[in-house]
């Protein structure tokens, strides 16, 4: 058989089977930027009508439900702190036995202005925190995330990075979270039907804009 008649073999799909949102437990930090991840894996929780709450086990809120296709999907918010994300996610993924490629990581991005989000099948922690601890833990960088972004602090004397990225959305950026979330939500479903891939070259260019 020459290279001409060997049969074309398909792209592997990457679909994930645990989505993961990063953020900080504790009140004092709902609804600040760095949580956002926490605040799409919520969203995703209420549109798919899976419950969270607490495993021990896997030292998060974590529930399973199913995705648009009838799928298992599993959803889990570490509640480790940030730092120490990688602890919670390493223990779902042993205990159901899944491939590094199969967690899907949502978190905060500076580099993104607000109401762009940008999905990668993988890459580097990009100073992340949290992903520093979820790199480390998997042992591998080869798995999907989802950027949301939280645009970059305004420029003051001193660091104002954890003071932006610890702080809350302004007004006018809390109006267009309802639509970025909206957004996230439609990504990951069709991540979950026809692969992350697909679902990049639909979603990465998309802005969510300030209503007039």
């Amino acid at each position: 058989m020459t290279d001409s008649t060997k049969p074309k073999t398909e792209p592997t799909l990457v679909i994930p089977q645990v989505i993961v949102g990063l953020g900080n437990p504790e009140p004092k930090y709902d609804q600040t930027r760095h949580n956002i991840g926490f605040a799409a894996v919520d969203a995703l929780a209420r549109v798919w009508g899976v419950s969270l709450v607490e495993n021990r086990k896997f030292q998060g809120l974590f529930g399973e439900g199913m995705g648009p296709k009838g799928e298992r999907v599993r959803l889990i918010k570490p509640l480790t702190y940030m730092n120490r994300s990688g602890q919670s996610i390493r223990a779902v993924t042993d205990w159901y036995k899944l491939p590094v490629e199969s967690v899907l990581v949502i978190y905060d991005d500076m580099d993104l202005p607000v109401g762009r989000m940008r999905m990668r099948l993988s890459g580097s922690a990009g100073g992340h925190n949290g992903m520093k601890s979820t790199i480390a833990h998997l042992g591998s960088d080869n798995f999907p995330r989802l950027r949301i972004g939280i645009g970059k602090p305004v420029k003051t004397q001193g660091d104002p990075t954890i003071s932006h990225v610890l702080g809350k959305f302004s007004p006018e950026e809390n109006a267009l979270m309802p639509d970025v979330l909206q957004l996230v939500i439609e990504a990951i479903e069709l991540s979950l039907k026809q692969g992350v891939e697909k679902a990049m070259s639909l979603y990465n260019n998309r802005t969510i804009s300030q209503k007039t």
